[in-house]
């Protein structure tokens, strides 16, 4: 079946095959489809439309492989705001979409993979890896096709159309501790080189790799201030490196109180005499010594050795061995170091500290701070139901 120039022809390939022809600015596509001409002619009709409104997506040959390596890149942009992420979420992205993807639907063409397909390697990964790793191998496919679609690679995003999508399971909230448990567990550090890490963490609510990256510049012991405004990273391509927080509410001026003011300055009082080379307990005149701008507070291993530098970074894997290995001893064998951000955001909201001045002292989103902190105690629901109790005495009975 032949039509007018520029409006595209139909040519019979087989028993209900077709191939489509048709031109975009002078370039002539062809696609095969399957069905009844009748099937065809609409196929034709919707592929003219599609270029009349600007919606066409030209064929292409090139593989999900193909696609999944331009989309890692170009920085694995998402969804919404379409940025490249950061450096280490990159590497996480390839590892889980070159593991657990590739080998299934890699050499598929990318205009022809089908949501059943993925509803199969769906199947086919339960039970091989935990739900909440093939939930996120779900997301980053998504973000991934995601952009196809967006670039118009594909006409549709076929993850749309799936049967069912991997439940993400229960997140492990972890462990909190009561004021107690926290005392005795920081006290427990007492003596290590861990313990000011430790300090910082379970009473500014600070996350790890944010404690490793402070400055001394980013204390004012007479305002009693802390700012947190960088992150450790550690990537397979650059090692350990500064970066930014993900978002603006990571950036962020916290008050500390006097103790804690008090142990950071002893152990900048140490370094001072590291970088002067004057033994502990030595009389001195700290002030005539100054530490470089971009002096740590925790740095690899602060010695005397001529080779020291106070900029040098700390492993942050090192600091949760370490950290694992002491809580154990001290009774908390199931205790994350991560576990101190949760137990400081806890007893804050159990005090009936306000949300949003918990959320901002963290660097948190208050709703998801919040859901976590529904599962992570029930104090507060035992609190509002002691209110409840008193407005309603005397008047139900």
């Amino acid at each position: 079946m032949k039509r007018g120039h520029g409006d595209g022809g139909i040519d019979a390939r087989g028993e209900n095959t077709w191939r489509l022809r048709y031109r975009i600015n002078g370039r002539r596509f062809t696609k095969t489809v399957q069905g009844t001409k009748a099937q065809a002619q609409k196929a034709l009709r919707d592929l003219l439309h599609a270029v009349d409104t600007g919606a066409h997506v030209a064929p292409d040959r090139m593989t999900l492989g193909q696609w999944i390596e331009h989309w890692i890149s170009i920085g694995c942009p998402g969804n919404k705001k379409r940025r490249e992420v950061g450096k280490r979420t990159i590497e996480r992205y390839a590892e889980l979409l070159r593991r657990h993807v590739f080998p299934a639907l890699g050499p598929r063409p990318l205009q022809q993979l089908q949501a059943a397909e993925i509803d199969a390697l769906y199947v086919k990964l339960e039970g091989r890896i935990s739900a909440r790793t093939a939930h996120h191998v779900h997301v980053v496919l998504g973000a991934c096709l995601g952009a196809a679609t967006r670039t118009r690679r594909l006409v549709r995003n076929p993850m749309v159309e799936l049967a069912k999508v991997p439940s993400p399971g229960e997140a492990d909230h972890g462990m909190v501790l009561d004021a107690a448990q926290l005392q005795s567990l920081v006290q427990g550090f007492k003596g290590l080189s861990l313990f000011p890490i430790v300090a910082v963490a379970a009473f500014t609510g600070a996350r790890r790799n944010e404690i490793l990256a402070l400055r001394w510049t980013d204390l004012d012991a007479d305002k009693k201030t802390l700012r947190i405004e960088r992150a450790v990273e550690e990537t397979i391509e650059l090692g350990l490196q500064i970066k930014a927080p993900k978002t603006e509410r990571g950036k962020r001026t916290i008050i500390i109180d006097h103790d804690l003011i008090a142990l950071l300055l002893t152990v900048r009082d140490k370094h001072l005499r590291i970088a002067a080379g004057i033994a502990d307990g030595s009389p001195v005149d700290l002030s005539l010594i100054a530490l470089p701008d971009d002096a740590l507070m925790f740095p690899t291993s602060p010695t005397a050795n001529p080779d020291f530098s106070f900029a040098k970074l700390r492993n942050p894997r090192g600091v949760t061995k370490e950290f694992n290995r002491r809580a154990t001893k001290l009774g908390f064998a199931k205790l994350r170091f991560h576990d101190l951000r949760g137990s400081h955001e806890t007893a804050l909201l159990d005090a009936g500290v306000p949300v949003h001045v918990v959320a901002a002292r963290c660097g948190h989103d208050p709703a998801v701070m919040l859901r976590a902190y529904a599962k992570r105690t029930k104090k507060a629901d035992v609190s509002a139901a002691d209110i409840i109790a008193h407005i309603t005495r005397g008047t139900l009975t």
